[in-house]
């Protein structure tokens, strides 16, 4: 330890003696570490760490699943009910019914609350206990009792944090409803802001299977010693009983358990795992340069090591000292990363889209600064290793001639810090390819034509919840009179309204056969989306009609049924025929057919990056929601639209709520902005890197300059010329970086797949960007050896020959 602690005053001695150095080395070390601490503690939150459920691992989310459509399908309740009674692998279920809205009116303006209706028993299910008060007791689901639980969120922001809360009535939905309990500030689910939560019972008596589709979550808690394969091999089993005993409700339908800790986080673990790589790449360049440093720090220090060797310091002493001059390097370069950590952390939280799942729990623990000391120490070793032993290796007598070399130390250094380049340039290269995937990758993505015209269009969502809006009539007078008042406020085009807006994550679908033909098998029906809209909806958003007719006033709930098919639709199912005037019976509890009048372009519902899908439109009448989304364009800028648009809402009823109040481009950039984030976070670690290995191949280049200058004196003193000097340095400079190119090519199409997932409209090989990117870094490494070139031709050969 005694030996240790002088190593260590030494080591600091010796730093401070070489200021600038060190300074380079640390900011350098700082970069490296502070990325990776960052990144490290996103992963570490929303990856590594146990959800703040009790016993998470045991917690799993039950769906059914239709091969042909989807493997997460939401549940049916009669499904859901058979489970329960008949397995024997679970501790208890529990559902949830999740993008639900509540209207809060009575104190303050009116607010839509975002609202969750679930099991009496889902909190203690999943171990959540309640800040404030209790949560619900299965007598008060029986007796029908209004009771509600609070976000922290909302208790805070709405109720000013008031202590007495707890007990009190509020009005949700035009009923009085009591809050019995305020939920903790970590608790979250699914990703979502829930601000309320309410009761949800079913009741066993009832046949769910005539009466309602599938529409809930399910979550399951395995009882002890019972594994995720022994369960899903049970409810497989319960489910194909259930297929041969329902076979028109439940043929082809099966059960797919997840664990909850993936459905949480399992869509963003690709990209989080693509930028732990890049940031790793980035402090392995960082260590490299740092290596170079020292090991030209190392030649000018011979004469020292020689001099420690003379004296009787063995070669392991001398390894030693030098490893702990390149650990206090990385630890100070720790320190200063961990500021610089501190800071990305807040910018990462500040930029992430809100998709990005338990984004609020991100900070810095205990567990990310032994992740920062550990990588420390383990970066000083690494790239002080190689310096120290090659140091140690010196010649003692050629080291302490009077001006003496060691050519053969030095060519074996100078051949070190070459590999060292040739290696930082691969890393850059593959980082810099990932990157430029991504920007490509965005590009597409952001082209893509979403099948409307997002500009000048203001959306903002009405549900009406108070009894008043109970029946169809009061829902359709209320959503036709809104439209048509919209309408005819100035600087306002059109208006219309749709049940589920584009892009906003919500559906509904269902099967459907076309009459006249061959009923299919159950379990075998085509399916489609289904839509609500007000008639003027295609013309306010923009949507071509291709054929027939749009919706009008005439199609009410008296008049013929009619609906509207996408031309995806019309493609598939009506590819050598003209769909209108045929008819659709859509499975959707009454079997009477709709005759089609129009058939409308399609749309990407679901993001920019899928496919169009078959969708059917009903027009308002034919199956009223009592949540709509207005659309409105305008001949403006459509924000400014948006309070007078409010203003008519709350003219027609002063306790309806208007809430998310976006422009259509909100709601198409919101869908692309997990992969901005990933576009902009690997390219900036590229651009940290691509710096980082410019330095590296100048300082190679330079100090191979200062070696060389007794040559290049002599070469010039034999008549070479300016032009032919200048050739000899960036030849040596492009070859290294040639070398470096060709590993990080075949790098980055090892490392290819792991991009696969991450990127639209091209591929992780993509020729073109492999070139682009390759040439790109063979500039910078042009530019980088060019100033040591240009020194180089200005070497006066009377000085380089004189005796040293």
């Amino acid at each position: 330890m005694e030996g240790l602690i002088k190593d260590i005053r030494y080591g600091v001695r010796a730093l401070r003696a070489s200021t600038g150095f060190a300074v380079v080395a640390i900011v350098a070390i700082a970069l490296g570490i502070g990325a990776n601490t960052a990144i490290f503690s996103v992963v570490h939150t929303i990856l590594l760490r146990s959800l703040p459920f009790h016993n998470p691992a045991s917690l799993v989310m039950v769906w059914e699943k239709f091969p042909a459509t989807s493997e997460h399908n939401v549940v049916s309740p009669a499904n859901y009910l058979d489970w329960k009674r008949d397995n024997r692998v679970f501790g208890d279920m529990a559902v949830i019914l999740d993008f639900l809205a509540a209207n809060l009116t009575g104190s303050g303006e009116p607010e839509e609350l975002l609202s969750a209706a679930v099991s009496p028993n889902f909190f203690q299910l999943i171990g959540v206990q309640p800040m404030m008060g209790r949560t619900f007791l299965p007598e008060e689901a029986v007796r029908r009792d209004r009771a509600a639980l609070l976000s922290h969120k909302l208790w805070r922001r709405r109720f000013a944090s008031d202590p007495g809360i707890v007990g009190k009535s509020l009005r949700l939905n035009g009923e009085p409803t009591r809050v019995i309990g305020v939920l903790p500030p970590d608790f979250e689910w699914n990703n979502r802001k829930t601000d309320l939560w309410t009761m949800y019972l079913l009741d066993p008596q009832v046949d769910y299977r005539s009466k309602s589709g599938r529409y809930m979550s399910v979550v399951a808690r395995l009882k002890p010693n019972v594994t995720l394969k022994q369960a899903q091999a049970e409810l497989s089993t319960i489910a194909r009983r259930l297929e041969q005993q329902y076979p028109s409700f439940n043929k082809n339908w099966g059960v797919n358990l997840v664990p909850l800790h993936e459905q949480t986080v399992g869509a963003v673990r690709p990209a989080l795992m693509v930028l732990l790589a890049a940031v790793g790449f980035v402090l392995l360049i960082a260590c490299v340069n740092v290596a170079n440093l020292l090991l030209a720090r190392g030649a000018a220090r011979q004469r020292e090591m020689a001099v420690r060797a003379a004296l009787g310091a063995g070669r392991r002493r001398l390894v030693r000292q030098l490893l702990t001059e390149s650990v206090i390097l990385a630890v100070a370069g720790g320190t200063l990363g961990l500021l610089l950590a501190q800071w990305g952390v807040d910018a990462l939280v500040m930029l992430a889209p809100r998709s990005i799942p338990r984004l609020a729990e991100i900070g810095m623990d205990r567990t990310v600064f032994a992740f920062t000391a550990l990588v420390s120490v383990a970066t000083g070793i690494l790239f002080g290793l190689v310096p120290a032993v090659e140091v140690s290796r010196s010649n003692l007598n050629d080291a302490l001639k009077e001006g003496g070399r060691s050519s053969t130390g030095d060519a074996r250094r100078e051949r070190l810090r070459s590999l060292l380049v040739v290696s930082e340039i691969a890393l850059a290269l593959v980082l810099l390819i990932g990157a430029g995937l991504m920007i490509r990758s965005f590009g597409r993505l952001a082209a893509v034509k979403p099948g409307f015209n997002t500009d000048q269009v203001l959306t903002m969502r009405v549900q009406l919840a108070s009894a008043k809006y109970s029946q169809d009539p009061a829902v359709i007078a209320f959503f036709n009179e809104a439209v048509d008042r919209i309408s005819r406020l100035p600087g306002v085009r059109s208006a219309g309204a749709i049940n589920y807006l584009p892009f906003t994550g919500l559906a509904s679908a269902t099967g459907f056969n076309v009459v006249g033909r061959p009923k299919p098998a159950p379990g075998e029906e085509p399916t489609t989306g289904v839509r609500v809209v007000h008639p003027n909806y295609f013309r306010a958003m923009g949507i071509p009609l291709l054929r027939g007719r749009e919706f009008s006033e005439r199609d009410t709930k008296q008049s013929p049924r009619v609906l509207i098919i996408s031309q995806s639709l019309a493609r598939q199912f009506f590819a050598d025929e003209d769909p209108i005037g045929k008819k659709l019976i859509i499975e959707w509890g009454e079997d009477i057919p709709d005759e089609i009048v129009g058939v409308v372009g399609d749309v990407l519902h679901d993001g920019l990056d899928t496919r169009p899908e078959p969708v059917i439109y009903w027009p308002e009448a034919r199956m009223p929601y009592q949540f709509m989304a207005l659309v409105v364009r305008t001949a403006g800028d459509p924000k400014s639209a948006a309070s007078a648009v409010i203003k008519e809402i709350h003219s027609m009823d002063p306790d309806q709520p208007v809430s998310d109040v976006r422009g259509m481009n909100e709601v198409v950039a919101a869908s692309m902005s997990r992969q901005r984030f990933n576009m902009l976070l690997l390219g900036i670690f590229a651009m940290v890197a691509l710096a980082l290995a410019a330095v590296g191949i100048y300082g190679v280049m330079a100090y191979g300059v200062t070696q060389r200058t007794h040559e290049i004196g002599i070469r010039i003193a034999l008549g070479a010329g300016r032009a032919e000097v200048m050739r000899m340095v960036v030849t040596r400079g492009i070859i290294l970086a040639l070398g470096g190119i060709a590993l990080g090519l075949g790098a980055s199409f090892a490392l290819a797949r792991l991009m696969k997932s991450l990127l639209f409209g091209i591929t992780a090989t993509d020729p073109a960007t492999y070139a682009a990117l390759s040439s790109v870094l063979v500039l910078i490494a042009l530019g980088a050896c060019s100033i040591p070139a240009l020194r180089a031709t200005r070497v006066d050969p009377m000085v380089a020959l004189r005796y040293e």
